[in-house]
């Protein structure tokens, strides 16, 4: 049986990057520039039409609530604020206050700032010490590799029936299924891959999105 997809050149990723709700978006274009402009690191900001999908996902599902673990300079939780309603709310969780500071610019360039709480610091701790009735209905993992399966295990039960987990990198550079992984993000994100696919508490697919987008929804 022939497998059924392509592979993505520089000519298709710009035509499937156009062709889009939003393509050009003044705020996210500026925001993309001054984080390339940081070096290597901004190899950590989510692409364009990761954006794009994310925002639609939210609205889709009718999200009034969401949590973001990873903010680094605020691409992707701009993207999620636009998604939600005019009282939604999202909490964003990061350890740097030097990366969210640029977030915070431009959540106000965006008007999303009323929308969003940031909290700083270790993101287990955080999580474990969420309010008690703090409930979810969208969240986005995009922070440490090798704590994934641990940030999952403390969300779900804050998730609501039918609430989405988004997981970002589940590809791993396109590194996984080899069977010789090395790095121990790359490991995390191999075992939690397995591990969703046979879940009986949600329902995943992984898609080929940008490097791999982990998406479930809450049995």
């Amino acid at each position: 049986m022939k497998l059924k997809y392509i592979s993505l050149n520089d000519r298709l990723y710009r035509y499937l990057s156009a062709c889009r709700t939003h393509a050009d978006d003044p705020v996210l274009d500026a925001l993309r520039r001054e984080t390339e402009a940081m070096g290597d690191i901004s190899r950590m900001q989510i692409s364009r039409e990761q954006g794009s999908f994310m925002t639609l996902l939210v609205a889709a599902v009718g999200a009034k609530s969401a949590i973001e673990v990873g903010t680094f300079t605020g691409y992707s939780s701009i993207c999620i604020a636009r998604g939600l309603p005019a009282q939604g709310r999202l909490l964003c969780i990061d350890a740097s206050a030097e990366w969210t500071a640029i977030a915070r610019r431009y959540w106000i360039r965006a008007g999303v700032q009323n929308k969003i709480e940031l909290r700083l610091g270790a993101a287990i701790p955080l999580l474990k010490n969420l309010e008690r009735r703090a409930v979810f209905h969208f969240a986005f993992i995009d922070a440490a590799k090798e704590e994934y399966g641990a940030y999952y295990e403390l969300i779900l039960p804050r998730l609501r029936r039918n609430g989405v987990i988004l997981f970002d990198n589940m590809l791993w550079g396109g590194r996984l299924g080899t069977g010789r992984i090395r790095q121990a993000g790359g490991r995390a994100i191999d075992e939690l891959n397995r591990k969703l696919a046979r879940d009986k508490r949600v329902e995943s697919v992984l898609l080929p999105i940008a490097d791999g987008l982990q998406l479930c929804r809450k049995l």
